[in-house]
Parts: C-alpha cells; sequence; structure tokens
C-alpha cells in the first residue's frame, strides 16, 4: 500500500497548557465532590455513589472524546476526504 506522503509521528512531549491542567483539576474535584454529596447528603450508599461518579466520569470522557474527533477532523481537511487515485 504506497503512501501519499510520510507520517510523522505525533508530538508526545508537547506541554499541557495551564488552562487544561485547571479543566482537569476542576473535572476532579467536581467528580469527588458529586461523589460525597450522594454518599453523605444524599445517603445513597457508598456502591451507588461510586458507581454514579464513575458513569458522570465516562459521559464526560465521552464528550471529551466526541469534541476532539470533530476539531480535528475540522482542523484536518485530508482526514475525511479520500486519497485522489493515482
Amino acid at each position: 500500500m504506497p503512501v501519499d506522503k510520510p507520517v510523522a509521528p505525533p508530538d508526545r512531549d508537547a506541554p499541557v497548557s495551564r488552562a487544561t491542567l485547571i479543566g482537569y483539576a476542576t473535572v476532579a474535584v467536581g467528580l469527588v465532590g458529586w461523589f460525597l454529596f450522594g454518599w453523605l447528603v444524599e445517603r445513597q450508599g457508598f456502591v451507588n455513589s461510586v458507581g454514579e461518579a464513575a458513569g458522570s466520569a465516562f459521559t464526560l470522557l465521552l464528550v471529551i472524546a466526541i469534541v476532539g474527533t470533530v476539531r480535528r477532523s475540522r482542523s484536518d481537511p485530508s482526514a475525511t476526504r479520500p486519497a485522489p487515485p493515482p
């Protein structure tokens, strides 16, 4: 299978922005708070509170993955168009 252009490996050493770190910390604190709210305030049980917090975390990960895919496809138009025949 011929390759039209060389593919560079992704830059794994790129620094993480301060806004990203603040976002991660905010989400982590929010999830811990959601767990504690369910466990201590609503008294729904430890296991149910862990499950609810984990479900919220997985939902956030899914949303982040979808948004990242949409952003990447918009920034790289060749990702959605097939290569022209030779």
